[in-house]
């Protein structure tokens, strides 16, 4: 049984495209009813586990408030703690690397695999790999690299990238996956037994794991204090694919370092929870160290790259660093009525939904992303399941007035602020800033709006795509209250 996928051409910057197409995304995805069904009954589904994987509010606020806390102490000391986490995985045997862009990353893993003569790739989960862009890259250098999560490897099959950070393949139900098997796997038995089909991957992705060079994975946790690295998983694809080949490469963004070992069970429980209502996953994995003389299995080298791409940028800015908190449990999605609408593509960046709009543009610059914090209705309720407290609202509407904003040229500037600044629109509330500030010119221009109000036109923009137009009244709220009060 053979699997036919043909990778896509890497684009440097396919993410920065895709996402300066977010409002023809929506229109697409709006019009598509079997995919909004397909996230309808999953965002249902997730959100019904998470609510009843907290039976009790104040464990829920305890822990939420202690994870916050955990994750705000290695924020403020992320220099010293990542300096420590290098030392102790090189006193470990794990190789070190620093990776600034995303084409570092690659470039280092790709040196890694070439140094070994390696061709063949399984890679275990990974959203920052995602981010870079590695399969594409990989393949352009002719080297085989096959997703061996579940989720993942339905969308690479179908030349996607996840919808979901957790659950990537969320976007399609049984029948379109068994379609997609049947067009890409030679021999396969048609069926829509979701069973089968779990079945039937893992029996391609078995052999892959045996015969492959080299295993990539993400990281979860990375623990300074002991220099290890820890990977949250079900189906047993970060293991085997950190284990079973001879060289294990681990990338990971340099935010998901935490100071102490015991820091890791209430991150883990939360993470759990609030993914998937979850107590625990299946697997929790471990690594501090490659394959021992007296050990049997375990790769024989394992490397960490530790990339940054934009987010020294958030770290830099104490509101903006709180971003950096994320645990990626994709619960500020579950719970987003623009998320739960239109999907996960439809953003057109790595990371969708609540928290895709906030970390994007430190990543992509706000001038891909300037759509993003304004796709958002600000009910709040991302911020209310936010595992680490992160306050979604409030960066968003601090990403809105970046993207506004008077262009200085700063270097501390967020990249792309300003793109979004229209000089009519600037020019239309700095006189209304103008008359707000003087009494005699407000109450004037009320008397002349209301006056002329029958000349107000019944379409203005896109205001009143989903909106009723404005009727002014025939007289202003002051002029009322004066005719009530008695003369003299």
């Amino acid at each position: 049984m053979t699997v036919k996928i043909q990778e896509p051409e890497q684009s440097e910057s396919k993410y920065a495209e895709t996402a300066r197409a977010f409002r023809q995304n929506v229109k697409k995805d709006l019009a598509n009813a079997e995919l909004r069904e397909n996230f309808h009954g999953a965002m249902n589904y997730l959100m019904a586990k998470r609510a009843a994987s907290f039976p009790s509010d104040d464990e829920l606020e305890t822990l939420r408030n202690q994870c916050k806390l955990i994750k705000q102490r290695a924020l403020l000391k992320l220099p010293y703690l990542l300096e420590k986490l290098e030392s102790n995985l090189q006193a470990n045997g794990i190789h070190v690397h620093w990776a600034e862009t995303i084409t570092d990353a690659n470039e280092i893993i790709a040196q890694v695999i070439t140094s070994k003569n390696g061709k063949h790739i399984v890679k275990g989960k990974s959203m920052v790999s995602e981010e870079t862009a590695l399969n594409d890259y990989l393949h352009a250098r002719d080297m085989e690299i096959l997703e061996s999560d579940m989720g993942e490897y339905i969308v690479q099959l179908a030349h996607e990238h996840p919808s979901h950070i957790i659950m990537p393949a969320i976007h399609q139900n049984k029948k379109q996956v068994a379609d997609l098997f049947d067009k890409h796997i030679d021999g396969f038995d048609y069926t829509t037994d979701v069973d089968a089909l779990i079945g039937e991957g893992r029996r391609i992705l078995r052999d892959k794991f045996c015969h492959a060079d080299v295993g990539i994975t993400g990281v979860n946790f990375a623990v300074a204090e002991t220099g290890t690295l820890c990977l949250v998983e079900n189906e047993g694809n970060g293991q085997m694919s950190s284990a079973v080949p001879n060289v294990h490469i681990a990338l990971t963004g340099i935010e998901k370092v935490v100071e102490l070992l015991e820091d890791v069970p209430p991150l883990l429980s939360l993470l759990t929870r609030s993914a998937t209502g979850q107590a625990i996953t299946t697997y929790f994995n471990m690594i501090t160290k490659p394959r021992q003389s007296d050990e049997k299995d375990g790769p024989e080298e394992v490397h960490l790259v530790l990339l940054d791409n934009g987010r020294s940028q958030a770290f830099a800015d104490e509101e903006l660093r709180q971003t950096l908190q994320c645990i990626r449990c994709g619960a500020c999605m579950n719970h987003c009525p623009v998320y739960t609408r239109i999907g996960g593509h439809a953003y057109g960046t790595v990371y969708p939904g609540p928290i895709g709009k906030i970390i994007s543009p430190h990543m992509l610059g706000l001038e891909a992303t300037k759509d993003l914090p304004t796709a958002s209705s600000l009910c709040g309720a991302c911020g209310e399941v936010c595992p680490v407290k992160i306050p979604i609202p409030k960066i968003l509407q601090r990403l809105r007035t970046e993207s506004v904003k008077v262009h200085s040229g700063s270097p501390d500037e967020l990249k792309g602020a300003g793109s979004n600044r229209k000089p009519m629109e600037a020019t239309i509330w700095k006189i209304w800033s103008f008359i707000h500030k003087h009494q005699g010119m407000y109450r004037f221009s009320m008397w002349v709006a209301t006056r002329l109000r029958g000349l107000l036109p019944s379409k203005l923009g896109v205001w009143t795509q989903v909106r009723s137009a404005p009727q002014l009244a025939p007289k202003t709220l002051h002029e009322r209250i004066q005719a009530r009060q008695p003369r003299g």
